[in-house]
Order: structure tokens, then sequence, then C-alpha cells
């Protein structure tokens, strides 16, 4: 399977546009078996 990045992701820090908190990200991310994420 060809490796997918997200390069658009946001946060809980993202002013009315974010809802996961980081380490709740990151532990998803981890699930998925993903190498990376970009947060803006």
């Amino acid at each position: 399977m060809a490796k997918f990045v997200h390069l658009h992701v946001h946060s809980e820090y993202s002013l009315l546009d974010g809802l996961p908190k980081i380490a709740d990200l990151v532990k998803y991310v981890k699930e998925l078996d993903m190498e990376a994420v970009a947060l803006t």
C-alpha cells in the first residue's frame, strides 16, 4: 500500500476549527499505522 500523510489536520488549538487533543490524535495516527501527520 502507498504511504499517505495528511497535510492539513487541525487540533484543539485551531480556533473554531479543531476538535481532537494532540495526544488523542497521535494515538489515533499510531492505531492507523501512519508514520506522520501535519498539524496546521
